[in-house]
């Protein structure tokens, strides 16, 4: 009892907290408890494909190709192939950390898994698509070109400045990871 208390004290707050709330302020915790449930079930739609190409991913492509295209020897060809993967994907933010865990565990260096979480967070296609209709083609094409060298800049800062043992500590979370 005292392991699932520990593993799931901030949720458990969080009830507490939500309950505390609708004690105070029903209307407030009404409004709390909706979205609760939004984001929920939110969550509950974009999960499970992630998860099905997580194991996808984990089966069907081996070890040696990530490392040979998105690995330490990979060069410009795996930050592209990050940037790629990253602004083509759907879904909201948290759909990219278990693909990069993925990533670690097949190898995948450091610097072209953040680089493929920042191209997931700000170049998605349809986003960029959107602004180039709606805002025009120079802001669209600033913006992208300004958020590439971002994402490359801070990727490749963030790899220099943790240190080694951390990064290894990361990628053997990352092996331990159950898809």
């Amino acid at each position: 009892m005292k392991k699932f208390v520990n593993r799931y004290k901030f949720f458990l707050v969080m009830v507490l907290v939500t309950i505390g709330l609708y004690i105070i302020d029903p209307i407030a915790g009404d409004k709390a408890v909706d979205t609760i449930g939004f984001s929920f079930k939110e969550l509950l739609s974009v999960l499970p494909p992630i998860f099905v190409l997580l194991g996808l991913l984990d089966v069907w492509v081996p070890r040696e190709t990530m490392v040979k295209y998105m690995g330490e020897g990979s060069g410009i060809k795996g930050i592209l192939i990050s940037i790629f993967l990253g602004s083509a994907a759907a879904g909201p933010l948290y759909g990219a950390f278990p693909l990069a865990g993925v990533f670690m565990k097949k190898g995948v260096k450091f610097s072209n898994v953040l680089i493929f979480i920042g191209a997931w967070s700000t170049t998605k296609i349809p986003m960029f698509l959107f602004e180039l209709s709606a805002l025009g083609t120079k802001f669209a094409l600033t913006r992208l070109i300004a958020s590439m060298i971002g994402i490359f800049v801070i990727g490749h800062l963030v790899d220099k400045a943790i240190k080694k043992d951390d990064v290894d500590e990361i990628y053997a979370n990352a092996a331990q990871m159950n898809v």
